[in-house]
């Protein structure tokens, strides 16, 4: 607890703090903070991506006609025909980059762009999870050369299956290398969206600064890419099937 306190004080801002977990959720009503002010701005910056594929609860959702009719609880239910659907989503974790020189690119599972994370641009994705593993996919960010980067984009986008990221109970986690990890769940209601902008690092005159997005967009790369002004140029692409 002493830990969190003086953290949080020398802050000098306030944020949604996740009880005894230890972490710091960004929200819409707190949407920022500096690694630089935090002593964070250096080492490896850690971004997991989290998530479970879940099955539709058909009984979660309220009737909101028994208010307006309670004898309707009285009457024998409907039985579903088929069973809760399964939600088959395969969410990748990416992130856009541009540096100092002016240098742009995008770090991602699609098309193999794992990056590099001790040569430009400094950010490496460890691999790609399919199946919402407890390990989740991590991208790694070198803040050793934090001087090189002018913006990093973190975003999520749906490469296949049915889009649902409010089905799927995504969060992006941010664990510097000091201080509490920084958490952005991605719960707000987007069913049709199959992208996601969840978190722009930026480096603002050598201060670096992390801030919530959490925008959906109903395209992928190429959409958030206009919605951002990165410029680059996207093309098809595709994964190589497992066996």
């Amino acid at each position: 607890m002493p830990l969190w306190s003086g953290w949080r004080r020398g802050a000098g801002q306030d944020f949604d703090s996740g009880g005894a977990s230890g972490a710091v959720e960004l929200t819409k009503r707190h949407p920022t903070v500096s690694l630089t002010k935090q002593g964070a701005a250096s080492g490896n910056l850690r971004v997991n991506l989290s998530w479970q594929m879940r099955t539709t609860d058909f009984n979660a959702k309220p009737n909101r006609g028994l208010w307006r009719n309670p004898l309707q609880m009285f009457k024998p239910q409907m039985v579903q025909t088929q069973g809760p659907a399964m939600v088959n989503v395969d969410l990748d974790l990416a992130c856009m980059y541009e540096m100092q020189s002016g240098s742009k690119g995008v770090v991602q599972p699609l098309g193999n762009f794992f990056g590099s994370l001790n040569e430009p641009p400094y950010v490496h994705l460890s691999g790609d999870d399919r199946f919402g593993s407890a390990s989740g996919e991590t991208v790694y960010i070198n803040l050793d050369h934090k001087d090189d980067f002018s913006r990093l984009l973190i975003f999520v986008y749906i490469y296949d299956g049915t889009p649902a990221f409010d089905r799927t109970h995504g969060v992006v986690t941010l664990y510097p290398s000091s201080g509490p990890r920084i958490e952005i769940t991605l719960d707000e209601r987007a069913p049709q969206a199959r992208s996601c902008a969840v978190v722009l690092i930026e480096n603002i005159k050598g201060e670096i600064v992390v801030r919530r997005e959490v925008k959906y967009v109903y395209g992928f790369q190429a959409e958030l890419d206009r919605l951002y002004g990165w410029g680059l140029q996207w093309g098809r692409g595709y994964k190589k099937t497992k066996v």
